[in-house]
C-alpha cells in the first residue's frame, strides 16, 4: 500500500511508459526471465526466504537471467518485509530485478524501486464493484491507486470475520470508514478487496466473477490465516500474467524462456502462460495436479525449480 518510490518521476496507467522506464535505458542482455512468487513460495513458514533459494537466483542473475517476484503483496507490504528481512543476522537482500507487485496493478524495478507501470480501476468499476459486493452484504476495503494503495476505505457488515478484523487492525493508521462521499472523492484504486470465509469463498469467487465480468477478479488464500479467501477486483488488464508479459516485452524475453514457480490460485494465470511452471509441494491438491511439482517453500522449492528448469532447457 504505498512505497518507497520516491524516485518515480511520474506514475502511469495502461501501456504509457515513464520517461525513466526500462525502453529508454541501455537494456541488458538477459538470457530467460525467472518469475517467482513470494510468501508461500520463496518465503517459507517463518517469512524468510531459505539460504539455498537465494542462492539459486543468485545463481541465474550471474548466469545471464533476469529475476522478478511477482506477489500479491503491495509495494508498501514488500517494503515492510525488507526492513524485518534487513534485521537478519545475515542481513539478508533479495537478488532480483524486477518486483511486480498487487497481483500486477504495479511493476518496479529493484533494488532501483523506480516504477515502471500501474493499472488502477476506474470510478465507473469501482461503483460498479461496491454495489455487487453490498448485494452480497460482503466485508471490503478499496484501495487507493498506486503508489498511495496503504490508505482505504472500508465496509464491514458487522459479522465476525477474524481475518478481515486482522487485516484491519494492521493497517488501521491507513483505513478509514467506507462512505459514499468519501468514495466520490477516489479518481481510481489499485483493488477492492473482499475477505470472506473459506467454507463460502470459492462460491463466491465465481459469483462475483459472473457479477463484475468487466473487471479482473482473482481469489487467493489469504497468507494471514491460511485459510479464508480474499477476493481481488483489479482493472481488466491485472493479473500476474499480463505484468509479466508486459515486462518481458520490455526487457526482450519471449514467452517460451520464462520459468514461474507459484503457490495459490492467484498464480494459475501466470503458471499457464509461461514457457515452464512449477508449484512448490505446499500448493493446493488441484494446482498440483495441473503443474509439475517441486519441494515445498521449507525445503528449497525454488532452487529445485530453477534447477529443473535449467536443465530441461537450451539457451
Amino acid at each position: 500500500m504505498g512505497s518507497n518510490t520516491s524516485s518515480s518521476k511520474r506514475i502511469v496507467t495502461g501501456d504509457v511508459f515513464l520517461k525513466t522506464s526500462i525502453e529508454q535505458r541501455k537494456r541488458p542482455k538477459y538470457s530467460g526471465l525467472f518469475v517467482v512468487d513470494l510468501d508461500g513460495t520463496l518465503l517459507t513458514s517463518e517469512r524468510r526466504p531459505a539460504e539455498k533459494d537465494l542462492l539459486a537466483l543468485s545463481r541465474l542473475q550471474e548466469m545471464g537471467f533476469a529475476v522478478a517476484i511477482a506477489t500479491g503483496r503491495s509495494n508498501y507490504s514488500f517494503h515492510k518485509l525488507l526492513d524485518t528481512l534487513r534485521c537478519l543476522p545475515t542481513g539478508t537482500v533479495l537478488p532480483v530485478n524486477y518486483v511486480i507487485f498487487s497481483t500486477g496493478a504495479g511493476i518496479m524495478d529493484f533494488p532501483g524501486n523506480t516504477l515502471l507501470n500501474s493499472f488502477s480501476l476506474s470510478p465507473k468499476d469501482i461503483r460498479c464493484t461496491v454495489d455487487c459486493l453490498e448485494k452480497f452484504d460482503l466485508d471490503f476495503m478499496i484501495h487507493k491507486p498506486v503508489p498511495d494503495t496503504r490508505y482505504f476505505l472500508y465496509r464491514s457488515n458487522g459479522e465476525e470475520n477474524p481475518d478481515f478484523q486482522r487485516r484491519l487492525k494492521m493497517y488501521d493508521t491507513f483505513a478509514t470508514p467506507f462512505t459514499p462521499e468519501l468514495l466520490a472523492g477516489y479518481a481510481g484504486a489499485t483493488e477492492v478487496l473482499c475477505i470472506v470465509s473459506a467454507q463460502k469463498g470459492h462460491r463466491l469467487a465465481t459469483e462475483i466473477i459472473n457479477c463484475l465480468q468487466q473487471c479482473s477478479v482473482i481469489k487467493a488464500t489469504s497468507p494471514l490465516d491460511g485459510e479464508s479467501i480474499w477476493i481481488e477486483i483489479f482493472a481488466p488488464t491485472v493479473s500476474k500474467s499480463k505484468a509479466v508479459k508486459w515486462l518481458a516485452g520490455a526487457i526482450g524475453i519471449e514467452q517460451k524462456n520464462i520459468c514461474a514457480v507459484g503457490n495459490d490460485y492467484n498464480d494459475e494465470d501466470l503458471l499457464r502462460w509461461v514457457g515452464r511452471s512449477f508449484v512448490v509441494a505446499n500448493a493446493p491438491v488441484p494446482l498440483k495436479a495441473e503443474f509439475m511439482t517441486v519441494e515445498s517453500n521449507d525445503n528449497g522449492g525454488v532452487s529445485q525449480a530453477a534447477s529443473r528448469w535449467l536443465d530441461s532447457s537450451t539457451w
